[in-house]
């Protein structure tokens, strides 16, 4: 006898979603503690080319350790594969796990060339699986919150917008440091906001950028302004070269004919003091703006464990829109090399 309709969804959401975790890093371990809190999912497996840190990982988790993805899959029943690898090494295993059938969710940027990432799209296409690039940007609250403002015109269409990214150099792990692996600070920092802003905002007609270059090539600080189709403009600013002691800082600011918003956080590394300001300014008035509360990095592995459930394609972060925000990243480094302004065949 057929299950009723009801019984159907009932089984879907009850199903456990296996993960398979690659990646034994800073950020494999984020991911790894933000699925405690994600409801349908249980991570199976880690794989990683550190054993010592991946057994570890596993153990307190209570899964199996892998050396490598191949043998993950061979040994392993799973859903998705969670890639949270160097950038250079992106290309390769979303190219596996989408020729094993899984539906993949890939740490930001998508890749380093739009050549690579056409690959990668074509590669999930013919293996008919969900794909999605972790821009966890466009799940944090109060990014989210400011989205939401702008849709509902709460400030006009937006006039200005500034955005900043600041950090000291990343010395968690060496592979940040060589442009071939990480794009430096172009692609691994200033692309949050970048891609947040074509999230906000649309597609971008032009950008001109300026910035530090290190010895090694890397692009470590970036001030890019951007001119988007809908007449909206953009400075924004990322850095992995401030001075010992900076606190991690972020911040942005819209202005529209209503109002302003303006959004800044920093965090001390060594006192571990976090201040965080969220205002909207306008008719002579400064409001605090209220946020849905939630971690961002628990908001989207929640929503592409979802999607995975409903089989529904992700429409926060769409695979075609990770492509084209690599295509703007691409722009900003040949301006950087250039010195000249650079226009953007968004449909290209």
């Amino acid at each position: 006898m057929e299950a009723s309709e009801s019984e159907q969804i009932s089984d879907k959401e009850d199903r456990i979603v296996k993960i398979g975790l690659v990646g034994a890093g800073n950020i494999g371990q984020t991911h790894l503690n933000a699925y405690r809190q994600v409801r349908s999912a249980r991570v199976v497996a880690i794989a990683g080319r550190n054993r010592e840190r991946g057994e570890q990982m596993a153990e307190e988790y209570a899964c199996r350790y892998y050396p490598a993805l191949e043998a993950m899959l061979e040994q392993e029943e799973i859903d998705i594969i969670d890639i949270c690898l160097p950038t250079d090494l992106h290309e390769q295993h979303v190219v596996q796990a989408a020729r094993a059938g899984k539906h993949i969710l890939c740490e930001k940027p998508i890749t380093l060339t739009p050549a690579a990432a056409e690959r990668m799209l074509e590669e999930v296409r013919q293996a008919n699986v969900l794909f999605m690039v972790a821009q966890v940007l466009r799940f944090w609250p109060e990014y989210v919150a400011i989205k939401q403002w702008i849709d509902a015109g709460r400030l006009g269409r937006p006039e200005m917008i500034y955005a900043q990214r600041l950090s000291q150099p990343p010395d968690w792990s060496s592979w940040f440091q060589d442009p071939a692996k990480s794009g430096g600070a172009l692609f691994d920092l200033h692309l949050h906001d970048i891609d947040f802003l074509i999230h906000l905002l649309g597609p971008v007609a032009s950008v001109y950028a300026v910035g530090k270059q290190s010895e090694n090539g890397a692009w470590n600080h970036v001030v890019t302004n951007l001119v988007f189709a809908s007449g909206s403009k953009a400075v924004v600013e990322g850095s992995h070269l401030m001075g010992k002691d900076f606190p991690f800082s972020v911040a942005m600011r819209v202005n529209g004919p209503v109002g302003t918003l303006d959004f800044s956080y920093t965090s001390d590394r060594a006192s571990g003091k976090k201040q965080s300001h969220f205002f909207w300014y306008g008719e002579g008035s400064r409001q605090p703006v209220a946020i849905e509360p939630g971690d961002p990095f628990v908001n989207q592995l929640q929503y592409f464990v979802d999607c995975v459930k409903t089989g529904e394609r992700p429409q926060v972060v769409t695979p075609e829109e990770s492509v084209q925000v690599l295509r703007v990243m691409t722009a900003i480094q040949r301006s950087l090399e250039t010195g000249e302004v650079q226009r953007i065949d968004w449909m290209r």
